[in-house]
């Protein structure tokens, strides 16, 4: 009989229940790894796949692990949403959205994003202390991704609302507390949608040069996305566009902060920064997990038997610390190499803004080590975890730091 799998949100997983365990899971990665590589959890009805092998092969066999639940059910509609989609219709409709990714359009974004960086460092240079990403990791992005999207100043306080809240999982394992974010997140997608319908409406009447207006002009196979589609692609934008970049670059000052001498060796050899960068994600991975494949067959992984129907839960944060893929996988080696990290995930659905991702944390963090000295946590500050499965972060990063 195959296995129904619980429809939902992905609630806590055992051996990441408290405060301290989510603020650093790697010694339960590290454990899982060694004696439950792939793993059965009857609470959350799904696999937890912990190995760097297994994930990659999670993630880069489609026709296996589908991201389209409704794949296993021939007859049904089409998904709107490229996270639910597989080749040869995700393809399809990825590269419409990647026109806004190409090389030269994320190249020419670096002197904006230097001047947005240096408008927020301003305000905090000098008073010996900031909220990371109130004042710097969470504004950036969002106002990046805002005007590729053309969206009001006035109103890039909603994206990050909005986004925060989509990724957010419930803080304890219970169907109420489960049913509740559900609601909401339910909540704020139909804010979302309905925010996006107002734009969309505006560019019709009003074409410009911004992603919407390309969006609304772009044809599939000579048909037009349809109004469900335009919305789903947005709400991945929103998401995608922002929570991965300020995460980066909140998990990488965390780690400067942990490390000082990663400060002065980056402040020395300015040259290192895309390696620390990329570093960066795989210490910290700004994705913690990749819940959305489902079996579309029998298989076998890591010596467990996958059935038709399971959902596979892929431990990226794991991954990136698989003593079998990466020497000395905790320690931060600013100029690792090879340091094939899978923080973007990987194949059909590697993260279309990685490099605009990347771009935004390295402008950012060199920035921020040009004016920032002796970045530390702030005396008798708690880091908090963000209670969600997905990501890897942290819901502030109080820093003190003397200014250059």
């Amino acid at each position: 009989m195959e296995r129904q799998v619980r429809s939902g949100i992905m609630t806590p997983v055992r051996g990441l229940m408290t405060r301290e365990e989510r603020l650093n899971p790697f010694p339960f990665f590290r454990h899982m790894r060694e004696t439950s590589p792939v793993r059965y959890d009857h609470d959350r009805d799904s696999w937890d796949v912990f190995r760097y092998e297994d994930v990659y092969r999670v993630l880069s066999d489609h026709e296996t692990f589908s991201s389209n639940r409704d794949a296993l059910h021939p007859g049904k509609a089409e998904s709107a949403s490229l996270i639910d989609m597989d080749p040869p219709q995700h393809t399809k409709y990825r590269n419409i959205v990647s026109r806004a990714f190409t090389p030269k359009r994320v190249a020419d974004l670096a002197p904006r994003i230097e001047q947005i960086t240096a408008e927020l460092l301003d305000k905090i240079a000098g008073k010996g202390e900031a909220q990371l990403i109130k004042d710097v990791a969470g504004p950036l992005p969002v106002i990046v991704i805002a005007e590729i999207l053309g969206i009001p100043a006035k109103d890039r306080h909603l994206f990050k609302e909005w986004s925060d809240k989509l990724v957010e999982s419930a803080a304890v394992q219970n169907t109420e507390a489960d049913q509740a974010l559900m609601m909401e997140k339910n909540r704020v997608s139909q804010e979302l949608y309905a925010y996006f319908t107002e734009q969309l409406a505006a560019r019709r009447a009003n074409p410009g040069d911004d992603l919407l207006s390309v969006l609304l002009a772009a044809e599939v196979e000579g048909e037009r996305l349809n109004e469900q589609q335009l919305l789903s692609f947005c709400l991945l934008l929103l998401v995608a566009g922002n929570e991965t970049t300020t995460n980066l670059i909140t998990n990488a000052i965390r780690a400067f902060a942990e490390q000082p001498e990663l400060q002065t060796r980056l402040r020395e050899n300015p040259g290192l920064m895309p390696g620390a960068v990329e570093e960066a994600l795989r210490y910290y991975s700004p994705v913690a997990s990749i819940p959305s494949r489902f079996a579309t067959k029998e298989a076998e992984l890591g010596g467990q038997l996958i059935k038709k129907g399971d959902q596979v839960v892929a431990w990226v944060g794991s991954a990136n610390r698989d003593e079998a893929k990466f020497p000395h996988p905790d320690q931060f080696i600013v100029d690792r190499k090879p340091n094939n990290h899978l923080a973007f995930g990987w194949g059909p659905h590697f993260c279309l803004g990685a490099p605009l991702a990347r771009l935004e944390g390295q402008i950012a963090l060199q920035a921020i080590l040009k004016r920032l000295a002796n970045i530390r946590l702030q005396a008798g500050s708690e880091l908090q975890p963000v209670t969600s499965t997905v990501v890897f972060a942290v819901q502030e990063l109080p820093i003190a730091f003397e200014t250059i």
